[in-house]
């Protein structure tokens, strides 16, 4: 039988958890010494899984992180594996005690950095101005476009005509399954139409042009009045382009006339160089998926660090997935800047309630199989470690989904804990930059928005190195999480100046799009 100290096998959170966070199997038959008190493992416990460190009586709380992650649904007894055969959700009062822990702003940083991006000019706001990417964007206002759509960006690629114009990163085209079937200016039409918005002035978008049916609800021009769309391309804004399939004569005429209005663009955005910009230009959409036990002590915490040194250069780290929030929601209000932004958050969790009682879902039911499969247990649990990637600043603002994201420092975006939905609507945000993190291997991407990928363990980065970007896995070994968080934010700096991410390399992050669609279908 093996004896070995607690530390060697598993990770206590704070003093007063009752459970500790497995760095990697435990056997069965190993006994651990933890304050002076030796148990016995019974059965073999996984990595990023948790293990009781005391009695823990039926219906007492679990905690880790500090935090009440859920209760015993039985008895549980020193060295067993805590997890789901053993522990259930439960109620219980948050003291939201809002805007009552607001952290103080950061000091200047040592040195203000910069990164190699695009500057679109004083005809943009700042928040749609500076980018890191320099694409076209073929958009469709309706799935019934869809095909179309893709047919021009198609025939544009294999004409070999981008072979002409190097900084240009691509066509690309932002296709969905919305469009039509929904109430007019109804909150699903006007939700797709700001995600539209706000991919057709995304900062990494240097020119657009609209194609749709000619008879769906989500109509091109109803999208530019309200949403007030001008094409900035070119050397005064006008009007965007738009084609109709039925107007155009059919899909052939349609997907011709496409790619003539690409290639027409290519040579205005081609002009366009990369200029030194300041950090604060950065906005940061930061996302997890594929979670496991050890995202809450790695991955997210050091996607903390960072958030936290862009928002010390002056710039914005976006926090979505509401749901993802949920259970840990007390711990942001109290870091809002004002009682009022900590409500916005606390109404956004109640509609989540409503929304999802409404279907007779459960929160509950986020962690996925996967999630669970990798040590996380309930939605608490997985609340309190996804939030770790908002680092420890004040919240500025909670915004809708796809909102435009002015405010400098953090924010919240109310968006789904689906990962595609999500991101949708932080990158529809005007976020220029994303880090996501994961555990089981997420294998994301979101352009415009290049995506750098974060594994929180070291087997999942050696295993999909072709995918991963960064290894915090490490942090199991002993590396400081202060020292990953300054990796992923000189990553921020490379990516957002040209180097390309893993998933760039293999050509994901198109498919991706999915705005979301929370009424029915019609």
């Amino acid at each position: 039988m093996t004896r070995a100290a607690l530390r060697e096998y598993a990770i206590q959170l704070r003093p007063e958890d009752n459970v500790a966070v497995c760095r990697r199997l435990i056997p069965a038959g190993t006994e651990l010494l933890w304050d002076d008190t030796v148990f016995g493992i019974p059965s073999s416990i996984r990595a990023g899984h948790k293990v009781a460190l005391r009695a823990i009586p039926e219906g007492a709380a679990i905690r880790k992180y500090g935090q009440i992650i859920g209760f015993a649904s039985r008895a549980i007894a020193p060295g067993e594996h805590v997890h789901v055969h053993n522990v259930k959700l439960g109620a219980f009062e948050r003291d939201y005690a809002f805007a009552s822990q607001t952290p103080p702003p950061l000091p200047p940083p040592a040195q203000w950095r910069t990164f190699m991006g695009y500057d679109r000019g004083p005809q943009r706001p700042d928040h749609q101005r500076y980018g890191t990417r320099n694409y076209i964007a073929v958009i469709s206002t309706v799935n019934c476009s869809a095909s179309t759509s893709r047919y021009i960006v198609e025939r544009v690629r294999s004409s070999g005509v981008l072979q002409r114009f190097p900084n240009v990163d691509g066509v690309m085209a932002i296709v969905h399954r919305l469009g039509c079937g929904m109430q007019y200016e109804g909150p699903d039409h006007q939700q797709l139409e700001r995600t539209l918005a706000g991919f057709a002035r995304h900062p990494n978008v240097a020119a657009y042009i609209l194609v749709g049916l000619g008879c769906e609800i989500a109509q091109a021009t109803h999208l530019i009045e309200r949403e007030q769309l001008l094409s900035l391309s070119g050397p005064s804004p006008t009007r965007p382009l738009t084609l109709s399939i039925q107007e155009c004569g059919g899909i052939a005429k349609t997907v011709v006339a496409g790619v003539q209005a690409v290639v027409d663009l290519l040579p205005r955005v081609n002009d366009v160089r990369r200029v030194p910009l300041p950090a604060r230009h950065l906005i940061l959409g930061t996302n997890c998926g594929g979670s496991d036990g050890n995202s809450g002590i790695t991955a997210n915490p050091a996607l903390g660090v960072a958030s936290d040194l862009i928002v010390q250069q002056g710039g914005t780290t976006i926090l979505g997935e509401t749901p993802e929030i949920y259970g840990a929601e007390h711990i942001l209000t109290r870091r809002a800047i004002s009682r009022e932004v900590g409500e916005k958050l606390i109404e956004r969790i109640r509609w989540w309630e409503w929304y999802t009682s409404l279907f007779g879902a459960e929160i509950n039911n986020n962690p996925s199989p996967g999630n669970k499969e990798g040590g996380l247990t309930t939605i608490y649990e997985k609340s309190l470690g996804a939030i770790a990637k908002a680092g420890s600043t004040a919240l500025m603002e909670v915004y809708r989904y796809a909102e435009p994201v002015t405010a400098k420092g953090f924010v919240v975006m109310d968006t789904p804990g689906y990962d595609p939905v999500s991101m949708t609507g932080i990158v529809a945000g005007g976020a220029n930059v994303c880090v996501f993190t994961t555990g089981r291997g997420s294998v994301f991407g979101c352009q415009p928005a290049p995506c750098i990928k974060v594994a929180t363990n070291t087997p999942l980065y050696e295993h999909m190195i072709d995918d991963m970007d960064i290894n915090a896995g490490r942090i199991l070994d002993g590396v400081p999480v202060e020292e990953v968080g300054q990796e992923i934010f000189e990553k921020i700096l490379a990516v957002a100046s040209g180097e390309k991410t893993k998933s760039e390399k293999q050509g994901v992050g198109e498919e991706e799009f999915a705005p979301w669609s929370i009424g029915p279908t019609l």
